[in-house]
C-alpha cells in the first residue's frame, strides 16, 4: 500500500508496540499530526502535553514504569531543543525513549530557515544514537533501528529527525522484517568461562562480601536471580538510589541505600568489606565519595552490560561485560552455599546505632511536621504498595530513606542528571504506563514549579495521579549545602510559592493541605477515593537536614550524622 512519510511514522510506531505517544504539534511536524486522525483510537493514544520537556519526562516515566519504549514527538527548532533536558535525563539513567522530531524541509537545511536547529548535532552527546532521515525509503528502517537501539543492550534515548518534505512524500510501504544488523553494535550477553571461574574463587575466599545492586538489576529483569544469589551465598545487599526495589527492602539481607545520603551502616559496610559485587551499577561519584579511599581493602567484581563502565571509575579485579541475568544464571549452578553470619551480625550492630540516630525513632515536637515523618507516614498509609515518582532534592532523599520498596519499578526518579521538574510529568507517564498502580508524585516546592503546567495534562487526560508537595519554602538541598559549607548564607534559596491548594483548584483538581502529622492518614485515604488527579501540600519544617550526608569528594565513611537519641536534640536547626 502507498503511504505518506507521516503515515509511515504511525504505522511503524504501532508495529513496534507503541500505544501512547506524548507530544506537542508545530509546523515542521504538522503533516504527521494531520495523519494522526487515521490512528488516534485505532492503536495509538496521543497525550497533548503543555511543554515538550514535560512530554519527554512523561515518555521516560512511561518507559521506566512499564519496561516498554516511551515515545515523545515535537516540532523543529524550539520544540526540539525543549526535549534536550528530558533526553539527557533518560540517557544518564539508561531509559529507553524514542523521540521523533519534525525538521524544516530537506531543501532548505543549512539555510537558517524559520525554526531550523541542527537537532542531531545538539542531541549527539545526550542520546544513545540519533538519525536524520533524508530519503523516504529510509524512514521505516530507521524507526525500526531506533527502537532496537533504544531497548537493547544498555537502554537509552534515540532521536529520529524527519524533514517536513519527507513526511509529505509517498511510497509503497511494507514494514521491514528480518534481523537488525548494525555495524559495531553487538551488546554482550554471557561471560567467558575464565571470568566465571575467577569470580567464583573470589566469592569462596571472601569473609565480608557485599552486593551493590543498581538499576541494571531491574533493566535486565534480574530481580529473582539477585535474590536467589544473595540467599544462596548469604551476602548482604546494598542498593543504589535507582536500585531500590531490585530486591524487597523488607528482606533481611537488604541493608538499604548506599552513598551520599545512604544509611550509615551501609557506607560503613562498604568501607569494611573484603569483596564488593557490583551488579548493574556504575560507581557514580554520589555512591563512592573519594575514589582514593573507596572500599580500600576489598576485591571487586563488576558485572555490567556496558563494557565502557568496567574500570572507568573504580579499578576491579574481575570485570564482566554481559547481561546481568545471563551472567548470574551462569554463576548459580556452580556456586556453593555460603555462610557469613559474623559479618551480618557486625552490620546489624551498625544498623542499631543508625536506628538510635534516626529521626523516626526520636521524640520530636508535636507542633512541627518534619518531611521525614511525612514520607514515612505516606509509606505507612499506602501500605508501602504505591509507585512513587520523585522530583529532585531533599524530598527525593527522604523518600529513598523512608519509603521502602518491595517491588521493582515502584520508585522512579532522576538519578544521574538530578533533573528538577522531572517528578510530576514522569508520574503522569508512569501512571499511563501502568494504569493499575496507585501513583504518588513526591515533589518539592521548587521542582514542582518548573513543570506544574502539566497539571493541565493530568486533568485533560483524567490521569489518576496524587501529587504530594513537600513545601519547606526553600530550595531545600541547596539550602542544606549553604548551611553546612557556606556559612548559612541563604542566597537565592528562599522560595516564594503560590497557594498550592488554590492553584490546584484553579485546574479543577481536589487539593488538601497538611500541617500536622495526625492529618496524614486521613488525607491520603481521601486522595485515594478520588478518580483523577489530586494535590496534597505538606507544610514541613523549613530548615531541616537530610542525614547522613557525605560531603562532595569526602571519604565515604566521613559522614555528617544526626546525633544519637542520648544526645539532646536542637530542633532550632535540627542538627
Amino acid at each position: 500500500m502507498k503511504l505518506t512519510g507521516a503515515e509511515i511514522i504511525w504505522e511503524c510506531l504501532i508495529r513496534e508496540g507503541t500505544e501512547t505517544v506524548f507530544g506537542y504539534p508545530g509546523g515542521a511536524i504538522l503533516p504527521t499530526y494531520d495523519a494522526l486522525s487515521k490512528y488516534e483510537g485505532n492503536g495509538i493514544h496521543h497525550i497533548l502535553v503543555r511543554h515538550e520537556q514535560g512530554g519527554t519526562h512523561m515518555a521516560d516515566g512511561y518507559a521506566r514504569a512499564s519496561g516498554r519504549v516511551g515515545v515523545v514527538m515535537a516540532t523543529s527548532g524550539p520544540g526540539a531543543t525543549n526535549i534536550v533536558t528530558g533526553l539527557a535525563t533518560a540517557m544518564m539513567d539508561s531509559s529507553p525513549v524514542v523521540a521523533i522530531t519534525g525538521q524544516v524541509p530537506s531543501t532548505v537545511l543549512g539555510s537558517d530557515a524559520f525554526q531550523e536547529v541542527d537537532v542531531t548535532g545538539v542531541t549527539l552527546p545526550v542520546t544513545k544514537h540519533n538519525f536524520l532521515v533524508m530519503k523516504i525509503e529510509d524512514l521505516a528502517p530507521t524507526i525500526r533501528k531506533a527502537f532496537h537501539i533504544a531497548r537493547s543492550g544498555r537502554p537509552g534515548p534515540v532521536l529520529v529527525d524527519v524533514p517536513k518534505d519527507i513526511q509529505n512524500q509517498s511510497i509503497e510501504f511494507s514494514y521491514p522484517t528480518g534481523p537488525i544488523r548494525l555495524p559495531g553494535y553487538r551488546p554482550p550477553t554471557k561471560a567467558a568461562q575464565e571470568q566465571i571461574d575467577a569470580a567464583l574463587e573470589l566469592l569462596k575466599e571472601a569473609k565480608r562480601p557485599l552486593i551493590l545492586a543498581g538499576h541494571g538489576v531491574t533493566m535486565s529483569g534480574s530481580e529473582h536471580a539477585l535474590r536467589s544469589f544473595a540467599e544462596l551465598t548469604q551476602t548482604p545487599v546494598a542498593l543504589t538510589l535507582l536500585g531500590k526495589g531490585a530486591m524487597p527492602e523488607s528482606h533481611p539481607l537488604v541493608l538499604g541505600m548506599m552513598g551520599m545520603h545512604g544509611a550509615a551502616a551501609v557506607n560503613t559496610a562498604i568501607q569494611s568489606a573484603d569483596l564488593l559485587l557490583a551488579f548493574g551499577m556504575r560507581f557514580d561519584d554520589r555512591v563512592t565519595g573519594n575514589l582514593k579511599t573507596y572500599s580500600p581493602n576489598s576485591r571487586k567484581i563488576h558485572i555490567d552490560i556496558d563494557a565502557s563502565e568496567l574500570n572507568k571509575n573504580v579499578k576491579v579485579d574481575v570485570g564482566i561485560a554481559g547481561d546481568l541475568r545471563s551472567v548470574l544464571e551462569q554463576l548459580m549452578p556452580v556456586m556453593p552455599r555460603l555462610e557469613h553470619r559474623e559479618w551480618i551480625n557486625e552490620i546489624r550492630d551498625w544498623q542499631e546505632d543508625g536506628d538510635q540516630r534516626d529521626i523516626i525513632h526520636q521524640a520530636a515536637p508535636t507542633e512541627k511536621l518534619y518531611a521525614a515523618h511525612a514520607i514515612h507516614d505516606l509509606w505507612t498509609a499506602t501500605g508501602g504498595d504505591s509507585m512513587v515518582v520523585t522530583d529532585v532534592g531533599q524530598h527525593q532523599m527522604w523518600e529513598a530513606q523512608y519509603y521502602l520498596h518491595d517491588r521493582p519499578r515502584t520508585l522512579i526518579t532522576s538519578g544521574g542528571l538530578g533533573t528538577m521538574g522531572f517528578g510530576l510529568p514522569a508520574a503522569i507517564g508512569a501512571k499511563l504506563g501502568r494504569p493499575d498502580e496507585t501513583v504518588w508524585a513526591v515533589v518539592g516546592d521548587g521542582g514542582f514549579q518548573m513543570t506544574l503546567c502539566e497539571l493541565a495534562t493530568a486533568v485533560q487526560e483524567n490521569v489518576n495521579v496524587n501529587v504530594a508537595i513537600i513545601n519547606n519554602a526553600f530550595l531545600g538541598m541547596v539550602r542544606q549545602w549553604q548551611e553546612f559549607f557556606h556559612g548559612s548564607r541563604y542566597n537565592s534559596t528562599p522560595m516564594l510559592s503560590p497557594d498550592f491548594v488554590k492553584l490546584a483548584e484553579a485546574y479543577g483538581i481536589p487539593a488538601f493541605r497538611v500541617t500536622e502529622r495526625h492529618q496524614i492518614p486521613g488525607t491520603v485515604q481521601k486522595a485515594h477515593t478520588i478518580n483523577g488527579p489530586t494535590v496534597v501540600e505538606f507544610r514541613v519544617e523549613k530548615e531541616d537536614i537530610v542525614y547522613p550526608m557525605v560531603p562532595a569528594g569526602a571519604d565515604l565513611h566521613a559522614m555528617i550524622r544526626r546525633p544519637s537519641a542520648t544526645t539532646e536534640m536542637d530542633y532550632s536547626d535540627n542538627h
